[in-house]
């Protein structure tokens, strides 16, 4: 079994400026958008519930930064940071937020379950282990097709202990799927501490029990994150096999828009906002720089809020277009 755990910023990495911009620019223009959707809320202008994904911006941006034009991804019901990741238009991922007929679905889908096929992502699923469900079928499509193309998972630690899980990985490990099960360690279940969710503490090490490597990695480190993944990924295009990564990381905010997350410890949360995914990476490019990019992705972000203002709102008849009977 592979086991390779990774800490601290890849600062010994050489890497092109122009790819740290890239990356730093697409965790900015996240955050920024995570910001605004939030805000957005709290003005009554987005309706329901979101999750948001502030803190773990660097394992959306490192996994699909490994990716190629026929892969495709599953995410959660935090997953508006794969989606842009993945290259859906923030204004018209803005737009379904606020039931908007540009939406990405036609203003159907709401913030928890955005499906945009045409950029790769299969959907961002509200219930708990469905992406890993997704993923796993569409790691078997591929496998069938011998395309050499790849799935992703998106999940949190939360969703171990649910049988989706266990079932896709023994399935994945037995056909040899090329799937990267990448899991976004958050530390906590909405408001569980890991600790009292899940027996044995470690989240990859389960992986064990069906044949399939694994890696526990610095998940707010995007260098790190992209090199495992890359790592991954060449596993599975030859046909070699699925790898579970563990990303050890933190959301900045509570669970959901009605959760405080007032039940984490002061100190913990201190701890990990210095371990800012964007702050580190700013420390490679320097402060201004790193300014300078974070303004052009709020512009961006302000502009596309903008566009989805403008939009005209879903037509209320159109609800079972495209739905299943």
């Amino acid at each position: 079994m592979l086991r390779v755990v990774s800490g601290t910023l890849s600062v010994g990495l050489d890497v092109e400026r122009g790819e740290l911009e890239r990356l730093f620019y697409a965790m900015a223009r996240i955050r920024a958008f995570e910001e605004t959707v939030m805000r957005q809320f709290l003005a009554n202008e987005i309706r329901g519930t979101t999750h948001l994904c502030s803190g773990q911006e660097a394992i959306d941006v490192g996994v699909c930064a490994a990716l190629e034009a026929s892969d495709v991804v599953a995410a959660t019901y935090r997953g508006h940071g794969a989606c842009l990741a993945m290259g859906t238009d923030p204004g018209a991922l803005l737009a379904e937020f606020m039931g908007r007929e540009t939406g990405v679905c036609g203003g159907r889908a709401g913030s928890m379950n955005v499906i945009d096929l045409a950029h790769g992502v299969l959907g961002c699923f509200g219930i708990v282990g469905g992406s890993i469900a997704a993923a796993t079928g569409a790691g078997l499509a591929a496998d069938l097709a011998g395309d050499g193309s790849a799935a992703v998972a998106f999940f949190g630690e939360g969703a171990v202990n649910q049988a989706y899980f266990h079932e896709c990985l023994n399935f994945a490990g037995l056909r040899r799927l090329p799937v990267l099960y990448a899991c976004a360690n958050n530390l906590y279940g909405e408001w569980t501490p890991l600790a009292r969710s899940t027996a044995g503490g470690r989240v990859a090490q389960r992986a064990e029990a069906y044949g399939i490597p694994w890696e526990i990695v610095d998940g707010n480190d995007v260098l790190a994150v992209r090199d495992v993944a890359r790592r991954a990924l060449a596993r599975a295009r030859a046909r070699e096999g699925p790898t579970l990564v563990e990303f050890l990381t933190y959301r900045h905010s509570g669970h959901s828009r009605s959760d405080p997350g007032k039940y984490r410890p002061p100190e913990e949360v201190a701890a990990w906002m210095a371990r800012d995914p964007l702050t580190q990476l700013a420390g490679r490019l320097g402060a201004e720089a790193a300014a300078a990019l974070r303004g052009d992705a709020e512009h961006e972000v302000a502009r596309a809020l903008a566009i989805a203002r403008a939009a005209q709102p879903a037509d209320p008849g159109r609800l079972g277009t495209a739905v299943a009977p």
